[in-house]
């Protein structure tokens, strides 16, 4: 089912100016002192002052909406390479460790590199709890994926031969793959209290340990791209290797994570602490084509089941678990600081729409439209074009609401606008 039979010529142009206006909103130019003193102009994750840094994961799901150009990216992934960490670990007096060749987790304006979630220093008093000792995972896998999409407009091979700072693009990415803790049985990204990491920064807020459902998808991803760089760079032994990660990853994702009896069709977000029914991961775990057969089937079913009954979508945007599965009546993660539907705790967000639109198409394109339709609605009737008192593309909303936070949020609207425009 094509994308153009969901989205009406209204509704694309619509869209298409809408992420235009979001994207540029994003954009700090080069040399304004206290907002951006980088030598080129920066894409921060909102407008409006919102979240005024580099976030690794936040740029590069705005270059996936195709509307920032190759020297931009260019850019960014040579400030990120330039600022992962060097081969020694360095140990904060948070307790916390950044260890060698880690990638930050987010870029001050003036070039220096924050490696955890929740500050913007980059001297000793980052990292440590709620905030992990060991730097969110994500950010490892998602400058592979920067690099991927780059390698779609340019040279492959020259990319990836590309000396920064004494080392190429793609054994800076290599090392940088091997940073976060993954189970050799399995291939799926772990993490203990002792050596917690965040793993997805959608999730940053919410104490996790065991096994980690998106991370290790994120994980999935990356192993697959770096089997295709290697194959670029004729380097066949490492692409065998990165295409045994990856299958590895694929055979064990239903084991680990499923708990049928329980949780139906949903798959967990991590084995240990706060294991909740994961909506996010399970979706993605479909989008990525992580899921095959029955196992999709189930999962499928699961997802239309909850959107039809109100359990997981609300004028398009997602809940990261789905209501029926609260891990209790005053959270819904089974540990987090964050207040009941507020934020990741049990707002609504639209970064992942766009996988579920895309997931939804194949068998159920009704389903897939009406999200759509939804989110589309949503959009018009808050865009932040339409004057100061609105803001969407909100980071996260909903409950009357109380839970609309950052307005102007760029991968709310750059991952669905990314994805719908490949599909058409």
């Amino acid at each position: 089912m094509s994308s153009m039979k969901i989205i009406d010529a209204d509704s694309h142009e619509f869209l298409e100016e809408l992420t235009i206006s979001t994207v540029n909103a994003c954009r700090v130019e080069a040399g304004n002192g206290s907002k951006n003193a980088l030598p080129f102009t920066a894409i921060f994750p909102g407008g409006r002052g919102c979240y005024p840094a580099i976030w690794i994961q936040d740029f590069t799901m705005i270059f996936a909406s195709g509307l920032v150009s190759e020297q931009e990216g260019l850019e960014h992934l040579r400030l990120i390479l330039r600022c992962q960490n060097g081969e020694s670990a360095r140990h904060l007096k948070s307790n916390a460790v950044i260890p060698p060749y880690a990638i930050p987790d987010h870029i001050n304006i003036d070039g220096s590199p924050v490696f955890y979630p929740g500050t913007y220093s980059s001297g000793e008093n980052q990292g440590g709890e709620p905030w992990g000792f060991v730097p969110p995972t994500n950010n490892h896998y998602d400058v592979i994926w920067l690099t991927e999409m780059l390698t779609h407009k340019l040279k492959a091979s020259e990319l990836l031969k590309e000396d920064v700072a004494g080392m190429s693009v793609y054994e800076r990415l290599k090392r940088a793959f091997d940073v976060p803790t993954a189970d050799p049985e399995t291939g799926m990204v772990t993490t203990t209290p002792e050596h917690r990491a965040v793993g997805f920064i959608f999730c940053d807020s919410i104490y996790m340990t065991g096994d980690l459902l998106m991370a290790s998808l994120l994980r999935y991803r990356a192993a697959t791209h770096l089997a295709v760089f290697a194959d670029k760079l004729g380097k066949e032994q490492d692409k065998q290797e990165y295409l045994r990660i990856a299958r590895l990853i694929q055979a064990n994702i239903v084991h680990i994570f499923a708990d049928i009896p329980r949780y139906g069709g949903w798959l967990k977000a991590s084995t240990g602490f706060s294991g909740q029914p994961d909506v996010w991961g399970t979706i993605y775990s479909v989008y990525i084509g992580a899921l095959q057969g029955d196992d999709r089937k189930r999962v499928m079913q699961t997802i239309v089941n909850a959107i039809e009954i109100g359990q997981i979508e609300s004028e398009g945007g997602l809940r990261h678990v789905p209501l029926n599965y609260d891990a209790s009546e005053s959270a819904v993660w089974e540990k987090t600081p964050t207040a009941k539907n507020r934020y990741q705790n049990g707002a609504y967000w639209h970064m992942p729409a766009g996988w579920l639109i895309s997931a939804l198409q194949m068998d159920y394109p009704d389903t897939a439209k009406a999200v759509f339709d939804r989110y589309i609605k949503h959009m018009r009737e808050n865009s932040f074009t339409k004057g100061s008192g609105y803001g969407a593309p909100w980071e996260c909303f909903g409950w009357g609401g109380a839970a609309n936070q950052n307005a102007i949020f760029g991968p709310s609207i750059s991952m669905l606008y990314g994805i719908i425009m490949k599909q058409c």
